[in-house]
Formats: structure tokens, sequence, C-alpha cells
């Protein structure tokens, strides 16, 4: 209950943030168009967003005959779950990864790249899956999807202010005390407003591991699968990373590369220790 109400917190904290920037550059007219950037974009994610993240990975669709191992854990655990059959993708990587998508239980689909296959046993796969079906069951990927759509269209935003400014201001002439006094702010808020939007997609994204992680040793009963399962993949990920855009690197089970590294404040994902401590009450040195 504690994360449904941080998530909500959070994602009215974006709205009003793209709104604030609106208003600040446009008035009232610029907060309307925020808002109606912010609804239009929420409408694409909503509908869009997991067949353009598995087009972005070249995912293809699998059959139960292509892929019998994923495909009798998915339906075990769906079954136990009580949610429909999600669609099974392979991501043609052999970067160990996994990741859901879909905006509800009845339109999820589950990717795996062929490298998690070759890695995990099937135990440590079936931690994976289940934590992926937790998602689902979670409705997460939508909130994640909202969260990530509504912090590009700040930044967006932002990024058109900044050439607004170049070239001559806002809002015409008008108001000149309020244009003075407002540059710096208006530059200030050009400047942070991009990186307030990521932090607050971060910490949806991240609030929501640690409770698909739960959720997921909650259906198998296993949690210390899982726990090996992610530290194998942190270990091979490392050695063989997988390139991911910065808008889809929140949807992966253990966070993805993205050609750069600001330390954990840029993290799409908590710290793979802690999510193994949290798992099995245990520092994650003492794993095996």
């Amino acid at each position: 209950m504690g994360n449904t109400f941080k998530t909500a917190f959070l994602l009215t904290a974006l709205t009003l943030l793209l709104m604030f920037i609106g208003r600040a550059f446009g008035g009232q007219n610029g907060m309307f168009l925020a808002l109606a950037i912010a609804v239009v974009m929420n409408f694409v994610s909503y509908f869009y967003s997991d067949k353009i993240a598995l087009a972005m990975y070249r995912a293809q669709p699998v059959t139960r005959e292509e892929l019998p191992r994923a495909y009798a854990t998915v339906e075990r655990l769906t079954q136990k779950i009580g949610i429909p059959m999600p669609k099974i993708y392979v991501i043609p990587s052999e970067s160990p990864n996994a990741f859901a998508t879909g905006r509800n239980p009845s339109h999820a689909s589950v990717a795996v790249t062929h490298g998690i296959l070759s890695l995990l046993t099937d135990e440590e796969l079936e931690g994976v899956l289940a934590h992926e079906l937790g998602h689902v069951n979670n409705r997460d990927i939508l909130i994640s999807s909202v969260a990530a759509t509504l912090a590009g269209a700040i930044t967006m935003l932002a990024s058109m202010g900044r050439w607004a400014m170049l070239f001559g201001g806002f809002g015409g002439g008008g108001n000149r005390d309020r244009r003075d006094g407002g540059g710096i702010a208006a530059l200030l808020m050009l400047i942070l407003a991009p990186i307030a939007a990521s932090l607050i997609q971060l910490a949806v994204s991240r609030s929501r591991e640690y409770q698909a992680d739960a959720t997921g040793a909650h259906f198998t009963g296993n949690p210390y699968a899982l726990a090996s399962a992610l530290q194998k993949l942190d270990a091979y990920s490392r050695r063989l990373p997988l390139q991911a855009t910065p808008s889809t690197a929140h949807l992966f089970i253990i966070q993805p590369f993205l050609g750069m590294n600001f330390g954990s404040l840029f993290s799409t994902h908590p710290p793979i220790a802690k999510r193994i401590e949290r798992l099995t009450g245990r520092p994650a040195e003492f794993m095996q």
C-alpha cells in the first residue's frame, strides 16, 4: 500500500512539474499546452509503449514448441497467480536480461534474451519469470511507462524553453519586470526540471523493482533462486552489457548499459546487493 501511495504521489508530482514549466514560460496557455502534451503522451504510452519497446530490441514472438522451457514455466506461474498467459518474446542478444511490458495483465508480454536462457538453471529462470509476472500482476508496467513518458515530456518542454530563451524569450513583450526578475529563475527551471523529472521516474522504477522481487519470491516460494539469478545476471551482464535507451532501461530485471554512469543517483534499479539482502535477509556476499 505504501508503494501505491508513493507511486501516485510521484506521478502527480511529475504532472504538476510539467504544468509548472508550462506556466512559467507560457502563462495560462503554456500550462494548458503542457497538460495537453502530458495527456497525449500518456495515451501513446498506455496503448503503444509495449509495441515500441519490443520493436526497439528486435524481440521475436515464440511458440510453446520453440521455447518449451520458458513457456511451461510462465504457464505454470500464471495459473498459480490467476492472470492470463502473456505473449512470450525472445530478444536476439547474448547479454542475459528480461523484461515484461503491456498495459494490464490481459495485454502483457514477457521478453527474455537468448543469453538468460543458457545462463540460468530452471529454478533461477522461474525466479526471474516470477519477478516479471510480479510486475504484470502489480500493474507496474503501465505506471513506469507513464512516468517515463511524463519525464520525457518535461525534458522536451525544458529544451524547447532553452531554445525559446535563446531566440527572444517567452510570451512576447508585456511584463518586463517579470521577465527581468524571472530570467535566472527560468534558467534554473530549464536546468533543474529534467533532472527532477528523471529522479522522480527513477524513484518510481526503483520502488517497483523491490516490490516485484518480493512478489516473484512469494509466487515461487523460493527467494534464494531469484537472489542467485540476480547475482549471476549482474556478473554476466557487466561482461556482456545490453545496450539500452534511457526511456526503456527501467523495464529490465537488471539495469542494462546506457553508455554512462552517474552512480546510484541516476540508476533505474536498486543495487543488486540490496535486492539480494531484502530477498534472503542476508548480505549478498554470503550467497553460496
